[in-house]
């Protein structure tokens, strides 16, 4: 697809997800003016959305409130690719270091149990969010590609309650038959969900058990026992941040967390003799093993959500206002989507959009809450919080409550990343990291050895992921 023809496929609109339901919400009313609860929640996203859901389910009683300054899932919460997997954000190794094995364990058994919580959840709030669990493959398409997963795959192998399963070209292409496949891994810790039917179902749930959500309210400043607003000050015992890809906007916040740009396209539907060719029909959700990898699922009315990095960074840590992303970015999702399936070739692209995710400087999510000064925080998935977020809201619910549970003693708990580096510092080192994985993508397509190209490695140091 040339940028062009970009030019002419829809763009923003928040997301395809939020269009399908018809567009953006109509807005809930705004923060009326001063207010004294138990805790605010700045940010309506998937984190905040389940902290005050399990923190009113635990202790009706409690007022609790919600500020966000658009709408219930205006962020990555109504914008990501659906993937609920078991991702470990940042990775287990870390937890070794700083816990031990045990904990890095307990991490990972969280979080599939999370998997299955919010399944329970929307069964029981009765959300229809096309949820379907089939599962996570990954594939590879190169020689090196191919030689990281087999020894991640040895990794994940060596650690409990990972179940996963290593396909060689044949078995991969059974379960979807992406051309040029060279082998996959599969487990089954994943489910495909409609991000914004999940969140638009959980907003309602949350107001169901008396939670108001005030939108069209900007959180400016938080500081101990008060969220300070453009509508007024909220002043409360425990004020907590979930915030994710937004923090940056924050006073004092600006670089806690890097905003990542992430972009999709989603085509047309695709017809019956496609999905013939291509099966897919266990619904997993698809990712490889790229240095700047894609993403991708099959809807529930048979389209290809595609996505990947795009752009990944904007100076001083923009962000965007209604999901657009560049006509580039359209063009080259659009080319990859086709090379996988070139029997998509001529389908064509119905939406295209963007988001932002939250990145700490090592790339480590985290939850926390300090007693003495009653702020607490979650965040940082990487991409990864579809899943994460339930857990995060779960344990901020228990620290706020101050029990001690298997929550509260996971080993993200309290974890602090170091913060990131001032601009230009900040734009030049992301852009270039990104640079050097596309140098390395390109030289690993057009080789044929199994070493993972050089630029890689650089961008890694770079990153701090080596």
């Amino acid at each position: 697809m040339s940028e062009t023809e970009a030019s002419r496929v829809r763009n923003g609109d928040v997301s395809w997800w939020w269009r399908q339901l018809g567009g953006a919400p109509a807005p809930r009313a705004a923060l009326a003016g001063d207010l004294d609860v138990d805790v605010a929640i700045v940010g309506a996203g998937y984190t905040g959305l389940w902290t005050a859901y399990y923190l009113t389910r635990a202790q009706p009683d409690l007022r609790v409130v919600v500020l966000e300054q658009r709408f219930a899932g205006f962020g990555a919460s109504g914008r990501n690719g659906g993937w609920l997997t078991n991702t470990v954000t940042g990775g287990r190794e870390r937890y070794v270091e700083t816990r031990g094995r045990g904990a890095a364990i307990a991490q990972q058994r969280a979080l599939n149990d999370t998997v299955d919580e919010v399944i329970a959840v929307a069964a029981r709030e009765g959300i229809d969010a096309d949820i379907v669990k089939g599962g996570e493959l990954d594939i590879a398409r190169t020689p090196s590609q191919l030689a990281r997963l087999q020894a991640a795959v040895a990794d994940e192998q060596s650690w409990p309650h990972t179940d996963v399963e290593l396909l060689d070209a044949s078995a991969a292409a059974s379960r979807v038959a992406v051309d040029g496949v060279l082998g996959g891994v599969w487990h089954p810790h994943c489910a495909r969900v409609h991000p914004a039917k999940l969140v638009r179902g959980l907003a309602a749930a949350v107001e169901g058990l008396g939670v108001p959500i005030y939108e069209q309210t900007r959180v400016r400043e938080i500081t101990p026992g008060r969220a300070v607003t453009d509508r007024g000050t909220v002043r409360a015992a425990h004020v907590l941040r979930a915030t994710e890809g937004f923090t940056a906007d924050l006073a004092g916040e600006h670089r806690t967390w890097l905003p990542m740009n992430s972009s999709m396209i989603v085509t047309e539907p695709l017809p019956a003799s496609f999905w013939d060719r291509v099966g897919w029909t266990g619904r997993e959700t698809l990712g490889d093993f790229a240095h700047v990898y894609m993403y991708a699922q099959r809807t529930a009315d048979d389209r290809i959500a595609f996505g990947g990095r795009g752009v990944p960074y904007r100076f001083g840590s923009r962000v965007d206002t209604d999901g657009s992303t560049q006509q580039r970015t359209i063009a080259s999702l659009a080319e990859l989507l086709r090379t996988f399936f070139p029997d998509a070739a001529d389908t064509p692209i119905a939406h295209a959009w963007a988001g932002v995710l939250g990145v700490p400087r090592d790339w480590a999510a985290t939850v926390g809450h300090d007693r003495s000064t009653g702020l607490g925080w979650a965040g940082g998935y990487v991409g990864t919080g579809v899943t994460a977020t339930n857990l995060a809201g779960r344990t901020l619910a228990d620290l706020v409550l101050e029990r001690d549970t298997e929550l509260t003693r996971l080993p993200w708990v309290g974890h602090r990343a170091k913060r990131w580096e001032i601009e230009p510092l900040r734009w030049s080192a992301v852009n270039s990291i990104y640079t050097a994985y596309r140098m390395a993508d390109r030289a690993e397509a057009s080789g044929s050895s199994a070493r993972t190209a050089w630029p890689a490695h650089v961008a890694d140091v770079v990153a701090g992921r080596h």
